[in-house]
């Protein structure tokens, strides 16, 4: 009998790969071929799952537009099952199968699991809670140690679609982190929607700095980043293990949307302006050469020139390493969306947009020419016809700079070396093997 093959298409965040990871694992488990987010070019599989995002407008338009083209790609008769998992189908589970009756099921952010039991009867659970393909390149994974969120700022809808926050017990965390090295993985991104508040729910305190101390102390973890720790509340005890563990990057990934005290109120955010300028000056007294990297809202609901401003001000005076932006979308059922008028329109927030951003590739350029000359550690993620591709610790998959590294000698994959770096660019690094 012909293997049975799927298709998974993943989009949005890691978060979300680390469930299409673990469905295949679960499919894998069972017998069944799986193609991640295969080649548009390519026959698709008789099944296909969606693993949709909900966060923002655009998000959700990317996510609703690829379920509509699967469903027509059912009714021209070119798939035959049309599976759609996620924080769309979980947000809209009412509306969705109302509105595209083609999908055969549609399952949230927690029961994506009933997409194997009922592709095969009596599916085996697979052996671990964990149990995961690595879709990413070998040397490196994401680990996700918590799911939800419980600060309900008014922008976001995050809460209104994971629920509460959930950690991950640390020894379950620890054993994937131990069989995931055994399977020659590197280099571990940890995830969640908010870092900081990490083991609160289940341990009574903040233990992000335990399980980071813990995790680095695994043999051939050999690097470790973190990514979405929350400003308020903010675990500063990780900076010192950071400072103490040398495989802990320097790094660290911290939304603080913005600086000014009405907007940051407004926003729900749980923390002022001061209060933010001093967690970065402690952040960057307790590990010297870190690299922040943040995000930040224009045109949110009171946001006026002078605020606008004061932003602009702020990213001069912190000069971050690595920074992005985007404009406020008002979110259904979000506070701000029943209690804040969205005023600003829209060439508004994309002109205050585009300066942000002009400005931060201002700064990152001469962040960037900084270590021009200076000797970097890399970690080598691919080769191309004149360069091998790596990722200094301060480098992120897909989000961050590059090092594009000259092929003076041979390099594999998944391998460190050392490079000095030659030339600067705002979004990478030219740079020679030492």
């Amino acid at each position: 009998m012909a293997q049975r093959k799927v298709d998974i298409i993943t989009l949005g965040c890691s978060k979300n790969l680390v469930d299409s990871e673990r469905l295949i694992g679960l499919f894998d488990a069972n017998g069944i071929a799986v193609r991640h987010d295969p080649d548009e070019e390519q026959r698709p599989s008789p099944t296909v799952v969606i693993n949709t995002c909900g966060f923002i407008g655009d998000a959700k338009e990317e996510s609703v537009n690829t379920i509509l083209q699967y469903a027509q790609a059912k009714n021209d008769g070119k798939i035959k099952e049309l599976y759609v998992m996620g924080c769309l189908s979980q947000r809209y589970s009412e509306e969705l199968p109302v509105e595209i009756p083609e999908v055969d099921g549609w399952y949230g952010k927690f029961n994506w699991h009933g997409i194997v039991d009922r592709m095969v009867k009596n599916a085996s659970p697979g052996s671990t809670s964990f149990e995961r393909v690595i879709t990413t390149p070998s040397h490196h994974a994401y680990i996700k140690i918590s799911e939800g969120c419980n600060r309900y700022c008014a922008f976001c809808a995050i809460p209104l679609i994971t629920g509460r926050y959930k950690s991950r017990t640390i020894d379950d965390i620890l054993a994937e982190v131990e069989a995931l090295v055994a399977r020659g993985v590197k280099e571990f991104n940890v995830i969640a929607q908010d870092l900081s508040s990490y083991g609160i729910d289940i341990y009574g305190r903040m233990a992000l700095p335990e399980l980071i101390d813990r995790m680095a102390g695994i043999k051939g973890v050999e690097w470790i980043r973190l990514h979405y720790a929350y400003p308020a509340q903010f675990p500063m005890e990780i900076a010192d293990v950071m400072a103490r563990r040398p495989n802990v990057c320097k790094y660290i990934d911290i939304a603080l949307q913005h600086i000014s005290d009405p907007v940051l109120k407004a926003m729900r955010r749980h923390i002022d302006a001061a209060g933010t300028r001093a967690l970065l000056a402690e952040l960057r007294k307790r590990v010297p050469g870190i690299h922040i990297r943040t995000t930040l809202m224009v045109g949110f609901p009171g946001e006026g020139e002078t605020e606008f401003d004061e932003l602009i001000d702020f990213v001069k005076e912190q000069r971050f390493e690595r920074m992005g932006a985007f404009a406020y979308c008002e979110e259904d059922d979000t506070f701000a969306a029943q209690n804040l008028a969205d005023s600003i329109p829209d060439r508004v927030k994309q002109d205050r947009l585009s300066r942000l951003m002009a400005l931060q590739e201002q700064i990152s350029l001469e962040k960037q020419e900084e270590k021009i000359g200076n000797t970097l550690k890399v970690l080598i993620d691919r080769e191309e016809d004149d360069y091998y591709v790596g990722r200094t610790e301060w480098d992120s998959p897909e989000v961050d700079p590059e090092v594009l590294v000259k092929k003076t000698r041979k390099l594999q994959r998944g391998e460190f070396c050392n490079v000095r770096v030659v030339q600067a660019f705002p979004f990478e690094l030219i740079a020679e093997i030492v």
